[in-house]
């Protein structure tokens, strides 16, 4: 009877054991929903709206809420777009993996049931045996795997600020472009106009004698040439509406219902406001693929840690019970591995190899982000100086179309060599578009190798995305 009960108990630990498991509940994949859901996104969405409220400077930025600047779009593409939804699915992947690895191995239940053939009469030829084997990790090998665990968990969190980082750029980089093409198309709409006055003006000179042929040929090909280059500037602008609403991670139909302004993409910031000494060490403190490269590192070296506690053979406690024909039986038993073959070398010098590797990848990152913060500094002040001369042009130029209306208005010059004034106004306006879109280009790229905003613009304060100069791990480098 207590032998009945002790296999009732055994079983009532095992169905509780059993019971305790997870079960898997199946999440199928519909891509007509997953779409239907992509185009019913919108900038008016009551998630969004909270996640601007929580992030957005108590600046009365509310005030104005169908219109949208980079700081807005920034937040917006934070919350929709699907490559930081990667990234942080990898990030739990990886906190996964350090609830993982402190785990402690389970003990295994042996049963050895065995049958005496030549049994004395009277007696059971029954012969029940069970054992427990308890592993035993030896050499601090459990803390060795959380420490690589826990290094591999910041390497995801700080890919996830790589990769907002490059939303934000990207999505401001297309912003950029569908500023540059509705300012470049104004200004040839302009220019158009102009120049169908000039083609009128020379046509009637044409008519009155005063001009030849090819004077009116020239100018409706130079007509042509505008509209061509307006047409093409529109084209632009269109392809660069939808880029944008892509790198938001919404429809291009959610930018229909709100403006857009383009102010923060106008302000040029002076040499003397990015030092270089601060912009380089910017660079080497707050990028988060340098962080992330150093996590690796360390994942390495706690990798190396483990091969090396690897070497030691981990314990097998074995207590064990036997009921043999009415006597019981007990026993202890203790199992290792010999390490009379080998010794781990080969698993040691190859996770030493991958140390090296790591080193190596991380100096080679941390020169490539020198070389391009430098880089990235001096064309930003080539942009500035070639964008002093476009700006010096322009004005230069207006005070010449100013000085040609008074001569317009004193009879001294005809409403052609007006036009003609006006016409090189406008062309200088688009050498400084030109200029101020390179010299913003220029900005990003520096804002790219520090991986930070430097004209002001909101900054990636998402609690939810790691600050690689707050959120530097400190366990870097210590032993477990």
């Amino acid at each position: 009877m207590p032998r009945y009960r002790r296999n009732a108990l055994a079983l009532f630990l095992l169905a509780a054991a059993l019971g305790g498991c997870a079960s898997y509940t199946p999440r199928p994949l519909s891509p007509q929903a997953t779409a239907s859901a992509f185009e019913a996104r919108t900038l008016s969405d009551p998630g969004l709206e909270k996640y601007l409220a929580a992030h957005l400077p108590r600046t009365g930025q509310a005030e104005s809420s169908h219109t949208w600047d980079l700081d807005k779009l920034t937040l917006a593409a934070l919350y929709y777009h699907p490559d930081l939804k990667v990234a942080r699915a990898q990030q739990n992947v990886a906190e996964a993996g350090v609830q993982i690895s402190r785990q402690r191995p389970n003990p295994s239940l042996n049963l050895t049931p065995a049958y005496n053939a030549n049994a004395i009469a009277g007696m059971s030829p029954w012969i029940l045996g069970s054992m427990l084997n308890f592993p035993i990790e030896t050499a601090g090998r459990r803390g060795y795997r959380e420490a690589q665990a826990n290094h591999q968990f910041d390497d995801a969190r700080f890919h996830v600020a790589e990769v907002a980082w490059q939303v934000r750029s990207h999505m401001r980089s297309r912003m950029l472009d569908y500023d540059a093409a509705l300012r470049e198309a104004a200004i040839l709409k302009q220019t158009l106009a102009l120049r169908g006055k000039l083609l009128q003006a020379v046509q009637r000179r044409l008519a009155a004698g005063e001009a030849g042929q090819p004077e009116v040929d020239t100018e409706q090909a130079a007509l042509a040439d505008v509209r061509l280059q307006l047409d093409m500037a529109r084209g632009r602008g269109d392809a660069a509406r939808v880029a944008l609403a892509a790198a938001v991670g919404v429809p291009v139909a959610a930018l229909d219902s709100v403006n857009l302004s383009f102010t923060a993409l106008n302000r040029p910031l002076s040499a003397a406001q990015i030092p270089a000494p601060a912009v380089r060490r910017a660079a080497l403190t707050n990028r988060a693929d340098l962080l992330a490269a150093l996590s690796r590192y360390e994942v390495s070296q706690s990798a190396l840690q483990l091969e090396i506690a690897r070497q030691y053979p981990d314990l097998q406690i074995g207590p064990g019970y036997k009921w043999d024909q009415g006597a019981n039986k007990w026993s202890l038993g203790i199992s290792l591995t010999l390490p009379l073959f080998n010794q781990n070398q080969g698993q040691i010098a190859q996770a030493r190899a991958q140390r090296k590797l790591a080193a190596a990848r991380f100096t080679a990152l941390q020169t490539q982000a020198i070389a391009q913060t430098g880089q990235a500094l001096a064309d930003y002040r080539a942009a500035l100086t070639a964008l002093d001369s476009a700006q010096s042009l322009a004005a230069t130029q207006q005070l010449r179309a100013q000085s040609a209306q008074r001569q317009f208005s004193s009879g001294y010059i005809d409403h052609l060599a007006l036009d003609q004034a006006h016409l090189q106004t406008l062309a200088a306006e688009n050498t400084r578009l030109t200029a101020s879109i390179q010299t913003q280009r220029a900005l990003g790229a520096l804002e790219d190798a520090v991986q930070q905003p430097l004209d002001g613009s909101i900054q990636i304060t998402d609690p939810t995305l790691p600050d690689p100069r707050r959120d530097a791990p400190a366990h870097q480098g210590s032993r477990p």
